[in-house]
């Protein structure tokens, strides 16, 4: 498929046309921060924002979701049947997700689409939404996410990628749904030699200006039991807080409680974001906890991405290297550090 372009004065236009015929979600500055929702109008949509503060995870997963109602009224023909609360399916897409969040989703994948078992919300949305890319021309330091599987203009999860090009875009068509979209937008200019070369040189310069890396080479010849036992997990949790902020951040956590809600005889299921890192989240009903413990919580946090992931599913780390925990940690716990004790550990 051939590459398109947009001139950036036309971007405005491109996102009010999206807007008749879908539901858009864009990055937008909000005070201090930038996160992404749903926008009405192509003046909230910042482009020049680095990545944001939160994931775009909750497009797909919520932090709460109303799953299903039911009635405890006896009298009624329907009385503690569960019935599926109706969801907006209207077309969607996600306007300018870094290519760290994409990869994301074919993460999160993993767990809530398979052969086996799917996820009815989860996987009506991913067939709802059209993901349009941007590239990332300037990489946070933070950023690793070449160690990982990915990289500043990876294309893993996008219908199409965006690369700013000084005035322009360079659009590249990744999947037939990207193609589509461009097809009824009506955008049909095609780049320049010249500027496919420019957009070349920057995706170069850019991939050059990563300087975090980070080891995984090692992580699935380890045995998961002396990683468990390992002795540096004290040191690592000795600063953490449970807070659970690298939790909430991260785009590929996919912790979740279920719970019902009722008010006199009306009810509602609800599913609602949970992480590891919190005290009750392995709480049983008995009133044993297997991780009553910090270390055992901050444990398996990085066991799971690092280790049960990768033996599980063999497809590399449950990490993108979007760096928004190393930024956030209020302590300053550094998930690079904790790669390399893992990696390099010795018995």
């Amino acid at each position: 498929m051939v590459d398109r372009l947009i001139k950036k004065t036309e971007v405005a236009d491109l996102v009010n046309r999206l807007l008749e015929k879908y539901r858009v979600y864009a990055p937008v500055r909000q005070q201090d921060m930038a996160n992404f929702q749903e926008i009405s109008t192509a003046d909230q949509v910042d482009l020049s924002l680095a990545n944001t503060t939160l994931s775009p995870k909750s497009i797909m997963l919520p932090h709460s979701e109303s799953m299903f109602e039911f009635t405890l009224d006896k009298t009624a023909n329907q009385a503690g049947i569960l019935r599926e609360v109706e969801t907006d399916h209207t077309p969607r897409v996600i306007f300018g997700i870094r290519p760290c969040d994409a990869k994301a989703f074919q993460l999160l994948d993993l767990n809530f689409d398979t052969p086996a078992y799917k996820d009815p919300w989860w996987v009506k949305r991913r067939q709802i939404t059209t993901i349009v890319g941007l590239g990332c021309n300037a990489p946070c330091a933070t950023c690793f996410c070449t160690s990982v599987g990915s990289g500043p203009f990876a294309t893993e999860g996008m219908d199409l990628l965006l690369i700013d090009g000084e005035d322009e875009f360079i659009i590249q068509v990744i999947t037939a749904k990207g193609h589509e979209l461009l097809n009824d937008l009506g955008i049909q200019a095609e780049p320049s030699r010249e500027k496919k070369d420019m957009v070349t040189a920057l995706q170069e310069s850019s991939l050059q200006s990563i300087k975090s890396v980070v080891p995984t080479d090692s992580l699935k010849h380890h045995e998961a039991t002396a990683l468990f036992s390992a002795d540096f997990w004290e040191e690592v949790q000795f600063a953490c807080i449970n807070c659970g902020v690298c939790t909430f951040v991260c785009p590929t956590c996919w912790c979740f409680d279920i719970q019902d809600e009722v008010s006199k005889s009306n009810g509602i299921r609800l599913r609602n974001w949970d992480s590891c890192m919190f005290p009750l989240f392995t709480l049983h009903g008995s009133g044993h906890n297997p991780r009553s413990q910090k270390l055992q919580r901050l444990r398996q946090r990085f066991m799971h991405k690092l280790k049960y992931f990768v033996d599980k599913y063999d497809s590399g780390v449950a990490c993108v290297g979007c760096g928004r925990c190393v930024q956030q940690c209020p302590v300053n716990i550094d998930i690079r550090q904790v790669f390399l004790l893992m990696n390099d550990f010795k018995v």
